[in-house]
């Protein structure tokens, strides 16, 4: 368990978690919808990308596995507005990681072995191959769109079960699968009430990494729709991982200190 600490720490700030059972899994009811105007369905989602509360907190049961490990722990999440986010992880009740992400840093400090890690957020792509930043971070919490933004152009694939947006026409995806083209492919996948997403799927033809994330069991809290049952799944050229986070408490908009240092005795982590 101690070696997987700084893995452990760097996943939780992109909201990966690890699991050492099977996570619970996220059926996809379908049924059929009716039809929507492609402007309809963009004016939900710029709605739903702007529910962002000023803070966030959450005790959150995470459970992750991939081609070479399996763990499970708990954590206590603070975020504050387009800010800072703080980790606290532990097991058996015990703390052993203690993180802060910004938009330009990444700190974290390992309890068992007395050290800690400053670093910038390139840390993260090393470790998993894929690019998140604070804003990414604080979209997958909340259930938001990631990556969206309201000056780029987004197309509906029209589905007789889904709503779906994409940053790329159905021609233009056939394009990039057909040539193995370095560009991400984003869907997002609207509930269909249209008050949140179900799912985004981000794919990239040219490293072949794709990432699969599905929300489920929605919570109005203090007038914003948070799901509290999230699975990810990463797949890349060097691994495959599978990650739940499933929500035990939940506080919106509530006074939340964000507190983090390195005691003084600790060394930098090896």
């Amino acid at each position: 368990m101690i070696r997987y600490i700084k893995y452990i720490a760097s996943v939780i700030l992109i909201a990966l978690g690890v699991v050492s059972c099977a996570p619970k899994t996220i059926g996809e009811t379908l049924i059929k919808v009716e039809r929507r105007k492609t402007n309809e369905l963009v004016e939900k989602l710029d709605s739903i990308s702007k529910q962002i509360p000023h803070t966030f907190y959450a005790k959150i049961s995470t459970q992750y596995k991939d081609t070479t490990k399996e763990v499970s722990f708990k954590t206590s999440v603070k975020i504050v507005k387009d800010s800072a986010m703080t980790a606290l992880v532990t097991y058996a009740s015990i703390p052993l990681v203690n993180a802060i992400i910004t938009k330009d840093s990444l700190q974290f400090t390992n309890k068992r072995e007395k050290c800690y890690v400053k670093s910038t957020l390139t840390h993260l792509k090393e470790q998993f191959g894929v690019d998140f930043d604070f804003t990414n971070v604080q979209q997958l919490f909340l259930g938001l769109p990631l990556n969206y933004q309201t000056s780029e152009k987004h197309y509906q694939i029209h589905d007789a079960h889904n709503y779906i947006l994409s940053n790329y026409k159905k021609r233009g995806i056939k394009k990039l699968e057909r040539k193995n083209l370095d560009d991400f492919i984003i869907k997002y996948y609207l509930t269909n009430d249209l008050k949140g997403l179900k799912k985004i799927t981000i794919e990239n033809p040219g490293d072949t990494t794709n990432i699969e994330i599905k929300y489920a069991d929605f919570k109005m809290e203090n007038g914003y729709n948070i799901p509290t049952l999230i699975n990810v799944q990463i797949k890349t050229q060097k691994n495959n991982i599978l990650v739940q986070l499933e929500y035990d408490k939940l506080e919106i908009n509530e006074p939340q200190e964000i507190f983090f240092t390195i005691p003084e005795n600790y060394e930098q982590c090896n």
